[in-house]
């Protein structure tokens, strides 16, 4: 068995958000968190994900703050995961992701969802990268710096 690389004391900020939330299963958890599933089965049948899969993916996510488990909303013995601030401040992430694949994924007229904003009913505008002054950024305009120790 391949034992998977930990990237939890990387110093890139990247590397930590993918070694919490990089795979697939993960990701798809909360898209599906934030399109309102809240229960186990939820997640099944929307994912059609392994069971065993699936509960090491929400435990994970548990642990690592971005989903939080939490008593069942109508009273039952059920458990519901929500989002955490945490898992809530992924929501650029995958807008970014879902404008990405809607860009390159798809052909012209081919049916696919969309993402709406409930008040207008209308597609999100395409997210920019900003720089402080507000200018538009693309990757030539970037570089990294190392944030030094306190």
């Amino acid at each position: 068995m391949v034992t998977r690389t930990r990237f939890d004391d990387s110093d890139c900020p990247v590397a930590r958000s993918v070694d919490a939330i990089g795979d697939w299963w993960s990701l798809l958890i909360v898209r599906d968190a934030f399109d309102g599933s809240r229960r186990f089965g939820e997640f099944q049948r929307s994912l059609g994900v392994a069971k065993n899969i699936l509960t090491a993916r929400l435990r994970s996510l548990v642990a690592g703050g971005v989903l939080a488990s939490v008593p069942a909303s109508d009273g039952s013995a059920y458990r519901e995961y929500v989002l955490t601030p945490k898992g809530e401040a992924l929501f650029p992430v995958v807008v970014a992701l879902r404008q990405w694949g809607e860009q390159h994924f798809f052909s012209p007229g081919e049916e696919h969802s969309e993402l709406v904003d409930r008040r207008h009913e209308q597609p999100l505008r395409p997210l920019e990268v900003r720089s402080a002054d507000g200018r538009t950024v693309r990757p030539g305009d970037t570089t990294v710096h190392k944030v030094p120790r306190p």
